[in-house]
């Protein structure tokens, strides 16, 4: 099964938040899991803001053993068109589209995207 996990669920699972362990039972051989450029950047930023550079390395160097999915031009103009339809922001709204491209579903903790096809909302 393919997912994309959204920067909030890395975030949730890399600092050990109180639904850690709900996205820790996605990260499992059962999963295909894809990682939106942007999530890289989202995620690397938070956490070395908040931990330090040497945690962020490391916590890339996880992200990168996912299937990392570049912004093409075709999910670029996607996300364009589904955040006029939905409202999102710009990274939502290109984690969704990257989703949709790669017949994926989105496993997010953010309230933006619960009431989307094809989204888990985790709470």
């Amino acid at each position: 099964m393919k997912i994309v996990l959204d920067s909030s669920g890395w975030i949730e699972f890399f600092t050990g938040g109180p639904l850690a362990d709900r996205y820790a039972a996605y990260l499992t051989p059962r999963y295909d899991i894809i990682t939106p450029t942007i999530v890289l950047y989202e995620v690397y930023k938070k956490i070395k803001r908040e931990r330090g550079e040497e945690t962020a390395i490391l916590f890339s160097g996880q992200l990168h053993a996912t299937r990392v999915v570049q912004l093409t031009e075709s999910i670029a103009y996607l996300a364009a068109d589904i955040s006029l339809r939905h409202g999102l922001a710009m990274a939502d709204a290109i984690i969704y589209a990257t989703a949709q491209d790669q017949e994926a579903e989105v496993i997010t903790g953010d309230a933006d995207l619960k009431d989307l096809p094809g989204v888990v909302y985790v709470k």
